[in-house]
């Protein structure tokens, strides 16, 4: 007789899941792999109790986010869209318009568009703390420095 309680897939919720507190140094990454890495991340889907539909992944904090790379001439080139939802109302900025105004706002951008598009994403992107400069708030919950070239 087979032993049914042994097959049975664990579901993590959000209060059971195990979540730590990761630090990243955008100092030169490259703004693209860097987001995906962290949305990964922000998402639980490097841990093997990942959970799709729950908010199971780890805290992130990134420092220096205005002084990310982008490859070629997408700095000055790429233009990010947005809608003010009134007739006309298209706006068009370029990443470095963007990192004039707000230091965190390009990174921010790139990370919400690679997580799910509905309250799981935007409750999973409240995990993530973005800042300009070298300091952060979060000394408190001793956060590991995180090496984003490590992960695949």
């Amino acid at each position: 007789m087979v032993n049914t309680l042994s097959y049975r897939t664990l579901s993590i919720n959000k209060e059971n899941a195990d979540k730590k507190w990761h630090l990243v140094d955008a100092n030169g990454q490259i703004l693209g792999r860097m987001a995906s890495k962290i949305a990964k991340i922000l998402r639980g889907k490097y841990k093997t109790n990942y959970t799709p539909h729950s908010d199971c992944g780890d805290y992130v904090i990134i420092i220096n986010a205005d002084k990310i790379v982008m490859t070629g001439n997408k700095m000055s080139n790429r233009e990010i869209f947005s809608h003010t939802g009134y007739p006309g109302g298209q706006k068009r900025k370029t990443p470095a318009e963007m990192l004039v105004k707000d230091g965190t706002s390009v990174v921010r951008h790139a990370i919400k568009g690679m997580l799910p598009k509905n309250k799981l994403g935007a409750a999973i992107l409240r995990n993530c703390y973005i800042y300009e400069g070298d300091e952060h708030n979060q000394k408190a919950q001793n956060p590991t420095l995180l090496n984003l070239n490590d992960l695949r």
